[in-house]
């Protein structure tokens, strides 16, 4: 039976004691980093090794693909992809416009991530930043308007699912206020819920159809002042299952991220326990992932449910000319 994780690996190719590794814990899926990448066919390589350690041609392999600053494909190999706010700034005088662009752009990614076999992109992100917070969401955000960023998000979410790739919406539910970035604190959010609710939550809870969500590793005072939203069962069962009526797949954001505090154990056995269906492990060190191992739990129950019903939603891509498609994406970015 497969098992509650996500896994990352620590190179260009699977050395024998990661393929020993992911064999005997059989993870539910993977995700693929620059440190991974080095051109096309390397990288389907790696990606058809990682899957047949769990015997599964359609086993989840991730990516953070998102555009801009945030992209693990990159040239020469892959074509640049602008970053969301470009299509916040077109969505300002242009809304059908900038709606067509983000779907084009989603349809791309989703083409190149095909290619080499990967299924599922982190994408797209619906954080709303407010001034002041800290610049690790800045221009990944589409736009500082809820509004704005439902419409795109739900552009993206079309396009990527037409072009055979899951998305995944993040960080639920939200990471825009964070005045620090969770890869090295833990961000603190003063913010009361009926604020909260009207803005932070609102994008999730219009996108809750999403197949999968990450969570965010941000402590919301007003609802949790203890713990962040990954470990909190208050902050997962209230908000995120309870007021956005998000009933897909949930995935922890990355359990090795210094927001989260503790061995990997016991944040591992934390996330699960306050209802993330999977736990994300991402640097591709591997003590680090025998010890999420140890409490990644066999996946049944609710979410071995939802995550079958997330990977129903996997169909081949839709007919589609990418040459045709890159150059309206330039017409319609050219009066952004």
């Amino acid at each position: 039976m497969r098992t509650r994780a996500i896994y990352g690996c620590a190179g260009l190719g699977l050395g024998p004691e990661e393929r020993d590794f992911f064999r005997a814990v059989q993870p539910w899926g993977f995700i693929v980093f620059a440190r991974n990448v080095a051109d096309r066919e390397q990288l389907r390589t790696l990606v058809q090794s990682l899957r047949e350690t769990v015997d599964d041609p359609q086993a989840p392999v991730l990516i953070d693909q998102e555009g801009g600053r945030v992209a693990r494909l990159r040239p020469p190999h892959w074509p640049e992809r602008p970053a969301a706010a470009r299509f916040g700034v077109l969505y300002d005088h242009a809304p059908d416009a900038a709606r067509e662009a983000v779907y084009l752009n989603a349809r791309l990614i989703a083409h190149d991530l095909c290619e080499v076999g990967i299924n599922v992109d982190c994408l797209p992100l619906l954080d709303v930043p407010v001034d002041g917070a800290d610049a690790i969401i800045g221009d990944r955000a589409f736009a500082h308007d809820p509004a704005a960023i439902i419409a795109l998000g739900r552009a993206a979410i079309e396009g990527l699912t037409e072009g055979g790739v899951l998305p995944v919406m993040k960080h639920i539910p939200g990471h825009g206020r964070a005045t620090a970035d969770s890869h090295l604190a833990l961000p603190r959010v003063a913010t009361g819920p009926e604020e909260l609710s009207a803005t932070d939550f609102v994008t999730f809870r219009s996108l809750n159809q999403c197949p999968m969500a990450m969570t965010a590793h941000v402590v919301y005072e007003a609802i949790d002042a203890r713990r962040p939203a990954t470990t909190s069962p208050k902050v997962i069962r209230d908000v995120i299952r309870g007021q956005i009526g998000f009933d897909g797949l949930l995935m922890s954001d990355d359990v090795s991220m210094n927001a989260l505090s503790g061995p990997l154990s016991a944040r591992t056995r934390a996330a699960l326990f306050a209802g993330c269906d999977v736990v994300l492990h991402c640097n591709g060190k591997l003590e680090e992932m025998r010890e999420v191992a140890r409490e990644a739990k066999p996946l049944d129950g609710a979410a071995a449910k939802r995550a079958a019903h997330a990977l129903s939603h996997l169909t081949p891509p839709d007919p589609f000319d990418p040459l045709a498609a890159a150059a309206r994406l330039d017409e319609l970015l050219a009066a952004a």
